[in-house]
């Protein structure tokens, strides 16, 4: 498998986290990769992020968003969806990174939806057509989700 480094940025283009990831398969606007969460463990909207769960990551070039389908690393189950509101992704040879807007959906595999850091994303200085792009990802998001299973 190929390995990637993945870039999160902020809205001033400055790294704010990075990772490597595998890559499981690409499209003509998708890439979809493999991680392993390499932070301590978070307790994180009723359950446990751990370091060393498995993280199936999708990112697009076309559209406000990526998606995380979140493992546990002990059983291997699904524990929900974490969903970026980003500027669609850019993909290198060998890196991808996405300009993270804050705003997040996280959806537990019963199909429950929690929309995180909305006063971060209040807070952002960005123009009136990005902020409406972002919200009307979010809302795309949730209609896509709203039977709890994911968008293709």
């Amino acid at each position: 498998m190929k390995e990637i480094t993945i870039y999160k940025l902020d809205l001033s283009g400055q790294v704010t986290w990075q990772y490597q990831g595998q890559v499981l398969s690409q499209e003509a606007h998708a890439i979809v990769l493999e991680a392993t969460f390499d932070r301590e463990d978070l307790p994180f909207q009723g359950i446990t992020l751990k370091h060393g769960d498995r993280f199936v990551e999708t990112y697009y070039d076309d559209r406000w968003y990526n998606l995380f389908a979140v493992y546990d690393r002990d059983s291997g189950e699904l524990k929900g969806w974490y969903c970026n509101i980003c500027l669609p992704a850019v993909f290198l040879v060998d890196s991808l990174s996405y300009v993270d807007l804050a705003l997040d959906l996280w959806v537990t595999p019963d199909g429950r939806q929690t929309v995180l850091d909305e006063d971060e994303f209040a807070e952002l200085n960005m123009g009136r057509e990005t902020r409406e792009r972002a919200l009307a990802a979010l809302q795309s998001l949730r209609v896509l989700f709203h039977d709890g299973t994911p968008p293709a």
